[in-house]
């Protein structure tokens, strides 16, 4: 098996691929499938000793705020290994490549939505959370007069470099959400709104953008119709009682507002949680591609101050096994090498669980992603895990 970057040559094979093992429509490849996107994605394949294309893996080339620093990340996507090839090591040899090569590029971190879990395990992703699409009655919203010293209107193409700015103000001192700067995050359609958005609303205070909500209007209005929020992100109550108060005069056309509510934010505390009913949940994984780079590229609370020496192995991503010491202070950290084994050891996957805050000490030991040997104190390990839970609300 021979693992190396697509050429352009290699791409349709790799489209075919792709809509076999996801179950696209047999179409014509779109024009962006078949061309090479630098800076964009990095795109791998797997092939046999006759050339044949036995699987592919793309790096999507994100950036990731992490407490109000970014880190470069490897988003894993479009992962598919020909049925006659599945079960030989093929997506290991990928992801294994890929690692490699996003190291080489800087990256930091990795995440990915699975439609298994189980091969990404092994290769040292761990579930980290779920993006959440909730449904609600657009009914439910309350009723809003619009209030004095707030400006709503439509918005365009010139309020986008300010809808960026706000979104970078409110995203940046969360963790593992994308910056949303570069790359597809760029791409406009006709009416100069991001592909597939119909409508941009903001909100104004003062001069300044301080809310802003994009959405897609669907079809029909009975009631089947749905109004998907796309994005909706508020500085302030004022703000997003002013946009809940838009969408909610959709009532009469749209009865079902659909979107990706974060953990909490000053949209959430507006909505009628109540209310909402589960439209879909896409786990999400994360794992360090480079672990200096995670630890000490992110933000840390400047509450947590400490020193944690502990082992970790990373079959697929060597340059990471090892024994350290890791040191938090002042908002920041240093990741050592130390020359002997230590009797706190860590799998990559607990690692992973602990660095995104979805679980702590005990029950990473629990689950046998970490070992305490003697005289060791397991629950040292919590230090890795100080900081917010990490959330996504971008798919890829």
């Amino acid at each position: 098996m021979q693992v190396r970057e697509l050429t352009v040559d290699d791409l349709p094979a790799a489209w075919d691929l792709g809509r076999l093992a996801f179950g696209s429509a047999a179409t014509s490849a779109p024009e962006d499938a078949l061309v090479p996107h630098p800076g964009v994605i990095t795109r791998y394949g797997a092939f046999d000793a006759d050339g044949r294309l036995l699987g592919r893996a793309i790096d999507v080339h994100d950036e990731q705020w992490w407490a109000g620093r970014r880190l470069v990340a490897a988003d894993v996507g479009g992962v598919a290994v020909l049925p006659e090839a599945r079960g030989r090591g093929v997506a290991r040899a990928l992801l294994t490549a890929l690692l490699a090569g996003a190291r080489e590029r800087g990256a930091a971190v990795s995440a990915l939505f699975p439609t298994v879990a189980a091969p990404y395990r092994s290769c040292g992703w761990e579930v980290g959370g779920s993006l959440r699409t909730v449904d609600l009655p657009t009914a439910a919203l309350a009723r809003h007069r619009p209030a004095e010293g707030y400006r709503v209107r439509p918005g365009d193409k010139a309020d986008l470099p300010a809808v960026r700015d706000l979104y970078a103000e409110l995203a940046r001192h969360r963790c593992g959400l994308l910056t949303r700067v570069g790359g597809r995050f760029d791409r406009l359609a006709d009416n100069g709104l991001p592909e597939g958005i119909d409508g941009l609303t903001v909100v104004e205070r003062d001069g300044r953008l301080v809310g802003y909500t994009l959405w897609e209007r669907g079809e029909g209005y009975d009631h089947r119709a749905v109004l998907t929020v796309d994005d909706i992100q508020a500085a302030d109550a004022g703000a997003a009682r002013e946009l809940i108060g838009v969408l909610a005069s959709w009532r009469s056309v749209a009865p079902t507002l659909r979107l990706r509510p974060p953990a909490f934010d000053a949209v959430v505390a507006q909505l009628p949680v109540e209310a909402t009913r589960e439209h879909r949940q896409q786990t999400w994984m994360h794992r360090p591609v480079d672990v200096v780079r995670a630890v000490e590229g992110r933000g840390w609370p400047r509450y947590a101050s400490g020193s944690l020496d502990f082992g970790l192995d990373d079959p697929i991503a060597p340059w990471n096994s090892g024994s350290w010491r890791l040191t938090l202070a002042d908002g920041a950290a240093t990741l050592r090498r130390l020359p002997d084994e230590v009797p706190l050891r860590l799998s990559v996957r607990g690692f992973a669980l602990l660095y995104t805050g979805a679980a702590d000490a005990a029950a990473v030991l629990a689950a046998g992603l970490a070992e305490a040997g003697a005289g060791a104190d397991p629950t040292a390990l919590d230090l890795l895990a100080a900081g917010p839970r990490a959330e996504l609300l971008d798919y890829f």
